[in-house]
């Protein structure tokens, strides 16, 4: 039964995607909305960005200064540790879990909203490809804007462990900065932007989804805003697994 749902929703999404990503009908409209989603869903989640990043890169810090504390254990392996753990997992994944519970709900309240006050309707009785029109703007400015977010998410993690280097004692700034320096890898940077444009992918379409086939009240609203985060998150983790495997083998 549950397979044949999950089926059945997936058939549904592929065939919602492909009125998504038809050919705008006017592309000033489109570029004018998707300047606006880029302003709403990617500018107006920097400071949440900034907040939880600058936390977390000190919490990554102190917790691997305090677990590995031994003389066989170089002084900068803190500064690579916490450089390495924001790199591969913090600055895309984590982040796009998180934003997931902003920005997902916010598109899936936003367009189910519209379903349930018959605008949506009123949209398609115009011959307005309403899939397309509300959709597209939003999936393409958030994966657009989606790498900016997470260079301020590496930025801001790694001030984090910088202030605490700063602040406390537990470490000397000068091997926090070598460790951050010492055996870099490219390609983990490339690897952070690769992953965090399919997730943002995720989140947009999954959340419009969820958000565009909403029958009823405003109840089912808050159930579609619910399901969206839900559902991002586990694809998130599943495509995570996936690339993690693809891109580092």
């Amino acid at each position: 039964m549950i397979l044949t749902k999950s089926i059945s929703q997936f058939g549904k999404y592929c065939l919602f995607m492909t009125h998504v990503c038809a050919r705008p009908n006017r592309w000033g409209v489109f570029f004018q909305r998707t300047i606006f989603e880029i302003t709403k869903l990617g500018v107006d989640s920097i400071p949440l960005v900034i907040i939880i990043s600058l936390f977390i890169g000190s919490v990554i810090a102190i917790q691997m200064q305090l677990n590995i504390a031994s003389p066989l254990i170089p002084s900068y392996s803190v500064g690579l540790a916490t450089r390495d753990i924001v790199l591969l997992e913090f600055s895309n994944s984590i982040l796009c879990l998180i934003l997931a519970g902003k920005v997902g709900s916010n598109i899936a309240s936003e367009i189910g909203t519209m379903r349930v006050t018959e605008q949506i309707d009123a949209l398609d009785i115009m011959g307005v490809n309403s899939a397309n029109f509300l959709v597209l703007p939003k999936m393409v400015g958030f994966i657009f804007f989606m790498p900016v977010l997470v260079a301020f998410c590496i930025a801001t993690s790694m001030l984090g462990g910088f202030l605490v280097a700063v602040f406390t004692d537990l470490f000397p700034i000068s091997r926090y900065i070598y460790g951050i320096q010492a055996f870099f890898n490219e390609w983990y940077v490339w690897y952070g932007f690769i992953k965090s444009l399919f997730f943002a992918y995720i989140i947009a379409t999954v959340a419009a989804f969820c958000g565009y086939y909403v029958k009823g009240g405003a109840l089912e609203v808050g159930k579609a805003s619910t399901n969206a985060v839900v559902t991002s998150s586990i694809l998130i983790l599943l495509t995570d697994v996936i690339l993690t495997k693809l891109l580092l083998q």
